[in-house]
């Protein structure tokens, strides 16, 4: 089987369950496992190169009045691999090429390819797209496997933080200028790394914030995993917020429980490595009840924001 997927959650889950050497076309925007990359490229992005965070989110709201997604599909290169299968979704507006888009070009090609949309908006959810795409492919036995595998590995995460003494109220943000909440699968994260996060809901997108929303949580801790940016561009988001004055008045701040990692490889993408994700996260709520996992550690920084004098 040929396969196209229109979205790094997907190519992860591609590979999850074995299939890469079946994966023929990537996005711009995958980048694991390490070179799914030299792949052909199908789409790219409307996005100016070195756009500032709210430079980016008005060009998101203007380009969610014309119902337009923020990606150009590559048609020719689409015909030119002669794809079985093609995996996209329907979940953001914004985050991937718009499915109608998808549905018109898979029409268009002389061999029409199977579509599989998927759009999890909880853990449980992920794991079920996992279960499609491995009964697509005929592998759901195998599907079954893996999906046991981080099942597992989500309990032994649940079963420490039942051991956990306080449960920290958590703000999670998933973009800084303006502030927003996390939203769909990571609040219930929180919850299972032994947190409270109350700004954010289950299975619902994420919001705008406003910083006297944050002041009235009093977070004791802040985690934060900015929606397509590396760790690098986090930090510098971070040191620019025009927020930046608010930040001492939160309990997180004043005893440097402030964490950020790569949402760009974390968190944002609804595929296996959510469970890596819970494991971070569940280190930086309570260290001495969840260890790190090897290879995890250099995803996790700890920036101070309280002034200097």
């Amino acid at each position: 089987m040929r396969i196209v997927s229109l979205l790094p959650s997907a190519t992860e889950m591609v590979h999850a369950l074995g299939l890469g050497s079946d994966l023929v076309g990537v996005t711009h925007e995958c980048d694991f496992p390490p070179g799914v990359e030299e792949l052909p490229h199908l789409t790219s992005t409307l996005l100016p190169e070195g756009a500032s965070s709210s430079e980016i989110d008005a060009l998101v709201r203007e380009r969610l009045k014309t119902d337009g997604a923020l990606y150009e599909l590559d048609l020719e290169e689409l015909r030119n691999l002669e794809p079985d299968l093609i995996v996209t979704q329907a979940l953001c507006d914004v985050c991937a090429v718009a499915e109608s888009e998808v549905q018109a070009a898979a029409c268009s090609l002389p061999n029409t390819p199977a579509i599989l949309n998927l759009e999890p908006e909880t853990l449980a959810e992920v794991f079920d797209a996992l279960r499609q795409l491995g009964s697509v492919t005929g592998i759901p036995d195998h599907a079954e496997d893996v999906i046991g595998v981080l099942t597992r590995r989500v309990d032994t995460v649940v079963s420490r933080s039942q051991a956990v003494q306080k449960r920290h109220k958590v703000a999670f943000l998933e973009w800084l200028d303006p502030l927003f909440s996390c939203g769909h699968w990571t609040p219930e994260l929180v919850e299972m790394a032994g947190g409270i996060e109350r700004l954010g809901q289950v299975g619902q997108p994420s919001r705008i914030l406003d910083w006297m929303e944050m002041i009235a949580w009093q977070p004791e801790v802040i985690f934060i995993a900015c929606c397509g940016f590396d760790l690098p561009r986090t930090l510098e988001e971070l040191s620019g917020s025009s927020g930046i004055s608010c930040w001492p008045e939160l309990p997180a701040v004043e005893s440097g429980r402030v964490y950020v990692t790569d949402g760009s490889q974390f968190f944002s993408r609804p595929g296996p490595r959510l469970v890596d994700s819970l494991e971070i996260l569940a280190h930086a709520l309570h260290p001495e009840v969840h260890p790190l996992p090897p290879g995890l550690s250099q995803h996790l920084a700890q920036p101070s924001l309280l002034p200097s004098y």
